[in-house]
């Protein structure tokens, strides 16, 4: 009696094996790093590796370790205060407009887990430190969007229903439509009244060359564009922190304006800040090749039909006003290397529309050129006569400009980009999609390592604590039956920690209060079943049929208790939010783990111990 087959006890070793494996990498400690990459068109070179060497040196800050990779710079320390110290003097020395300087925690795991896909889990904000924004959209600039979509429409369904006006402006939130006499206004309200179903107010006015139409956004439509607008930037936001490789973001929406994003564990603020707020689209041309470009930008007489751009390198060329089509049009987009001339590339694929628009043209136009056009729209605030202003500022540049050899529609390649950096950060903010208006950065707060490690500490010490408490009691109340249930809660530990390391899932203090209440609970079960071999003993029992009949009756009322606390812990997960959900997710995965520790691990330790022989008197 009480003897498990060898098959059980391989399962329960092999869990066991799994989870110290998985749980091991939390015992390396991350080195606190500073990381320095190139911006634009820099490279990381010898002299300013040199350069940073020596005037860390020349401050006196120890430098534990100093490694290169795929043109990044990372820099080791052997405590935050010197991470930070390092930071700003290596700012000094390469300065921050040709060098973007972040603070990171470098993992320290042996080469031999690393193999393994062995990774320490995530840090929350609250833990690890990492940055936090509130972000404000530019509401102005979403609603001026929509007013230009009216316009175009308005345009379009006066020329379909064939009246007659003398032209359609955008002044400040309204719309103004010019016609001839009161008859053809009429006639026009009509139709874009029912083109806009209910969504505008009109309002009319005489002049001396007419009658104008005014037309104007109702006060829930107004409202209705803003909420549209932040929640299409909320859903660009997130696809765009998802391809920096953020672990468990938070995005949400404050208000009507504003979108709070924190990213835990950032290891590249810059680039973060640099995606984050860059709004960028494509727009294809076609390259004017009858005039020249260099006599127009010296003379500033520009021909009629054409724009005059500049390349990556300054120098002008003329485009077509007519835009052929806009990133808008972009379905995917991926970085890569031209086969050619292996130079970057970004390979685009655009939607049904756009396919059909471009295969018209470069059937029309093969042998012609055509140029791609990238625009990018940044905020940055500047302090004039003693106030913050914020300004917008749209850069253009030509990044390509290509023969069309022969006809192409769906898919097709750009050519031309700086560098692979520039490249992927093309293809990541087209495959993101557009901001629906440009987002700036009101404030910023970065939670220091050193706040973090502190939490870390006090979070340790809590489970430390609970863990030793719970030891003692097992030990001392139910003796040897004890200090197996203190080996299975040791185990209940690792399997948390080896869970939470595979799922790379994020762990905050809400989630150590998980792992505590864990400690507290685990041990319920075998409370219940020491309890009922107690009980047993008592009723005349022999020793195995006690512990066999503990085991088999106590765990229905352990299956009930634990399922019932899984499902508030799936409760919890589906209507929480941030927080509450790691504490969930840390319930529940402790609940799942306890349940095979207790009944599973102190069973099979028991038989080991008991099973198969004359027992007089159990220890409990």
């Amino acid at each position: 009696m009480n003897r498990y087959p060898l098959w059980k006890y391989l399962i329960i070793g092999l869990v066991a094996l799994v989870g110290l494996i998985y749980a091991s990498p939390i015992l390396f400690p991350s080195d606190h790093a500073v990381q320095v990459s190139p911006a634009g068109k820099n490279t990381l070179t010898e002299a300013t590796v040199k350069t940073i060497e020596t005037r860390l040196a020349e401050e006196g800050l120890a430098i534990k370790k100093m490694e290169t990779a795929e043109d990044q710079l990372l820099i080791r320390f052997a405590g935050s205060e010197t991470q930070l110290k390092a930071s700003k003097v290596i700012r000094e020395a390469i300065g921050e407009e040709d060098y973007i300087t972040a603070l990171n925690l470098a993992p320290t795991t042996p080469a031999w887990l690393r193999s393994l896909n062995a990774k320490p889990m995530y840090m929350g904000l609250d833990l690890r430190g990492g940055v936090h924004f509130l972000m404000e959209v530019d509401m102005d600039t979403a609603i001026k969007k929509a007013m230009n979509n009216y316009k175009d429409a308005i345009r379009d369904v006066l020329i379909k229903k064939k009246i007659r006006y003398l032209g359609v402006s955008v002044k400040d939130q309204h719309l103004e439509v010019k016609f001839k006499d009161a008859e053809s206004a009429e006639s026009g309200q009509r139709a874009i009244a029912k083109m806009a179903t209910g969504e505008l107010d009109f309002s009319t006015q005489e002049t001396a060359k007419g009658v104008t139409l005014i037309a104007s956004l109702k006060e829930s439509t107004l409202v209705e564009k803003k909420r549209f607008a932040l929640q299409q930037n909320i859903t660009t936001l997130r696809n765009r922190v998802n391809e920096l490789g953020v672990s468990e973001p938070v995005i949400q929406q404050q208000g009507l304006e504003r979108i709070i994003v924190q990213l835990p564990g950032i290891q590249d603020t810059g680039r973060a800040k640099q995606i984050l707020g860059a709004t960028a689209t494509l727009e294809f041309r076609k390259v004017d090749v009858t005039s020249s470009a260099v006599d127009a930008a010296r003379s500033g007489q520009i021909p009629r039909g054409t724009k005059l751009f500049q390349d990556a390198d300054g120098n002008p060329v003329l485009l077509r006003r007519e835009v052929i089509i806009a990133g808008e049009q972009v379905t995917s987009a991926a970085a890569g290397f031209d086969a050619q001339s292996n130079s970057p590339s970004v390979n685009l694929r655009l939607d049904g529309k756009g396919s059909k628009r471009m295969f018209e043209f470069t059937t029309a136009n093969v042998q012609q050129f055509m140029g791609v056009v990238y625009i990018e729209t940044k905020i940055r605030t500047e302090n004039v006569d003693g106030e913050l202003v914020r300004k917008k500022v749209e850069k253009k540049k030509v990044i390509n400009q290509a023969q069309i050899r022969e006809p192409f529609g769906k898919s097709f390649q750009i050519t031309g980009l700086d560098s692979p950096a520039e490249a992927h950060n093309l293809a990541l903010l087209l495959r993101a999609g557009a901001l629906a208006a440009p987002v700036y950065i009101v404030e910023e707060r970065t939670v220091g390592p050193s706040l973090g490690q502190a939490n870390i500490d006090a979070g340790f010490k809590s489970v430390v604590l609970g863990f030793v408490l719970v030891l003692i009691f097992m030990a001392v109340y139910y003796k040897v039956f004890g200090l197996v249930a203190n080996l299975a809660l040791a185990l209940n530990l690792v399997l948390i920690v080896a869970v939470l390391s595979m799922l790379q899932a994020t762990l905050t203090l809400p989630g150590i209060a998980g792992i505590v209440l864990t400690v507290g609970m685990a041990v319920d079960a075998n409370v219940l079943i020491y309890e009922r071999i107690r009980e047993e003993i008592r009723n005349g029992l022999s020793p195995q049929a006690a512990i066999n009949s503990g085991y088999g009756k106590a765990l229905s009322t352990i299956a009930d208790a634990n399922i019932t606390t899984l499902i508030a812990a799936v409760v919890l997960y589906a209507f929480g939010t941030g927080p509450i959900k790691g504490f969930a997710i840390v319930l529940a995965i402790g609940i799942m783990s306890s349940m095979f520790t207790s009944i599973m691990g102190t069973r099979s330790i028991i038989n080991l111990i008991y099973g198969n022989r004359k027992v007089s008197k159990l220890h409990i």
